[in-house]
This record gives structure tokens, sequence and C-alpha cells, in this order.
């Protein structure tokens, strides 16, 4: 596996997109590893919860894998808490599926399936 990509909660996507164009950051992909910022269409939605809760910063951490269920299968044989026993459709037309932040170490960790990961 490899990293694919880090999720960023923030409350007002065009500043956070201005901010991050300073250091260069486009809305296009570039290379292997993305940037993904993420703004709550609402406070009763994941991100918008997770704002309230803990305010902007670090969301999720998503690990690339061309075998999805086999690394989940994996994973859980070695006491992983999975929110997502079954990968479901996510950004991009990926499958994905999300592991609970206590065995991330804090951190909520995404599996994202790609080819040749």
């Amino acid at each position: 596996m490899r990293l694919h990509h880090v999720g960023i909660a923030v409350e007002d996507l065009e500043e956070a997109k201005a901010r991050y164009g300073l250091l260069g950051f486009g809305v296009v992909a570039e290379g292997e590893t993305l940037l993904e910022l993420l703004a709550p269409l609402g406070q009763d939605t994941p991100v918008g919860r997770f704002l309230v809760k803990r305010g902007p910063g670090l969301h999720h951490l998503a690990f690339a894998t061309s075998r999805i269920e086999e690394e989940l299968a994996r994973l859980k044989g070695v006491g992983a808490r999975l929110i997502d026993e079954v990968p479901r459709p996510g950004f991009g037309g990926h499958r994905v599926a999300f592991l609970h932040p206590g065995f991330g170490l804090g951190v909520l960790w995404e599996l994202v399936e790609t080819e040749g990961a």
C-alpha cells in the first residue's frame, strides 16, 4: 500500500484553496499523493460534525490498495476495528472502506481501491 491522499476538514473551501494555493497546490491532481479539502454541506454531516467536535485540520489518511477486500480481512485479522466491513462507493468511482481512528492511533484511516497500487 501507499499513501493515496490526506483529507483535511475545512470550514471555508474557498479560503482553504487559496491558502494551500500559496504552497503551490492546485485543484487538479498532481503526482501520486493528493490533498483532499473537505468542506461540510451542513452541520449534520460527517464533516460538519467533525468540525464542531474537533475544528479544522487533519480528517483522515487514505491508503491505496489494489485488493481492498484482502486488506480489510488482513487488518481485521490483526485486530483493526472496521467502520466499513464491506467496501462502499467513494469519490471518483473508487471503492473505499474506513477504519476506526482508535486503530489508526487517533487518525481515521481510509482504504481506496486503485489499479496498480
